[in-house]
């Protein structure tokens, strides 16, 4: 029988996207239904999104959610990805702030509180668990993948020119009423920078609180999961969502570089020319003396500077170009996405 305190609880829901983990959802489920019973604080919920595994999740899966009443398990029939196992989770979650945590626990189960907490704290729309603000720490994560998710999260937060330290993790809390009216297409790891960029479009509140990634446990299975992304994958990936928050950046400083090339050899060939121009004044030979002449010869001596210069020139205006229409073509969609996701919330 419910008492009066359970209608005054926050109801949560943890969202558990998963694809071929056999071997440790049982183990990493009941970890967090231990930790959401003992702590007592909310109503909960387990979504476990089994995502077209080749495996036995979906049996153990099935199984966990016999055992428990708050425990909820949704199958896709193939492989859809983990955009659209997120979106399969906000849109299937019945709590008031939904909880994505990675079934690998790689970020422990108490994450959830302190995010929850940090949400009910600050009345933001998002709680983003950062592993690179200062407190918090990367524990056993390989080297390579370790520099390359630090790096690209710096690089994206140099693009948005937002001070957030992590837009590429997956670990977060959101304000249910909010996510669920994000207007969301991305189907791949891109989803999580995907909604960091249309929450900053609506001006969102997001808080990024210290957090620790420890692969200690992962590193166990290694060989026994095939769920984790790959480094290449993993940068193409990053690369890719960072153009989204600013594309015209990219054409700008394309656009710049290739007319500082076509300055340096065009500006040379000016020199040249004006030079041999002088030095034909100064020998008399007025005849012969013309710009047009000294550019000729300086054409038949070095063709190359021409072309390459050229080239670039025309190249590098493409690109301004571009970028001036790309920065023009993000503001039209950032009105369009601010007006469409208002009229969402009204139907």
């Amino acid at each position: 029988m419910k008492t009066e305190t359970d209608f005054t609880k926050s109801f949560i829901s943890i969202v558990l996207p998963c694809y071929n983990e056999e071997a440790i959802i049982q183990k990493n489920v009941s970890a967090v239904i231990s930790y959401l019973e003992n702590i007592g604080k909310y109503k909960w919920e387990i979504v476990i999104i089994n995502d077209g595994s080749k495996d036995k999740t979906g049996e153990i899966a099935n199984q966990l959610e016999k055992g428990n009443e708050n425990v909820r398990v949704i199958h896709h029939p193939v492989n859809l990805n983990l955009g659209h196992a997120l979106q399969t989770g906000f849109c299937n979650s019945k709590g008031d702030i939904i909880v994505v945590l990675d079934v690998d626990l790689s970020y422990s189960v108490d994450h959830i509180g302190m995010m929850v907490e940090k949400m009910q704290e600050t009345s933001c729309d998002i709680v983003v668990a950062s592993p690179y603000m200062k407190g918090g720490k990367v524990i056993n994560v390989p080297l390579s993948r370790r520099i390359m998710s630090k790096w690209l999260n710096r690089f994206m937060s140099y693009v948005a020119q937002k001070k957030y330290y992590t837009f590429t993790g997956m670990v977060r809390a959101y304000r249910a009423g909010f996510i669920r009216n994000v207007n969301l297409k991305t189907t791949d790891y891109e989803i999580n920078p995907e909604i960091m960029y249309k929450a900053m479009i609506l001006r969102a509140r997001i808080v990024e609180i210290p957090a620790n990634l420890d692969w200690t446990e992962q590193n166990k299975f290694t060989g026994k999961r095939v769920s984790g992304i790959r480094v290449t994958r993993g940068l193409f990936s990053g690369l890719m969502a960072a153009f989204i928050f600013r594309p015209y950046i990219f054409f700008i400083v394309i656009g710049s570089i290739l007319m500082l090339l076509s300055m340096y050899q065009l500006v040379w060939l000016l020199f040249d020319t004006l030079v041999d121009l002088h030095r034909c004044v100064a020998a008399g030979d007025l005849a012969s003396c013309s710009f047009s002449i000294s550019l000729t010869k300086q054409f038949i001596k070095n063709p190359q500077s021409f072309l390459v210069g050229g080239i670039t020139f025309l190249a590098s205006i493409q690109f301004l170009s571009l970028g001036f229409l790309s920065l023009q073509s993000k503001r039209y969609f950032e009105e369009l996405f601010h007006l469409g996701t208002a009229l969402k919330k009204r139907l």
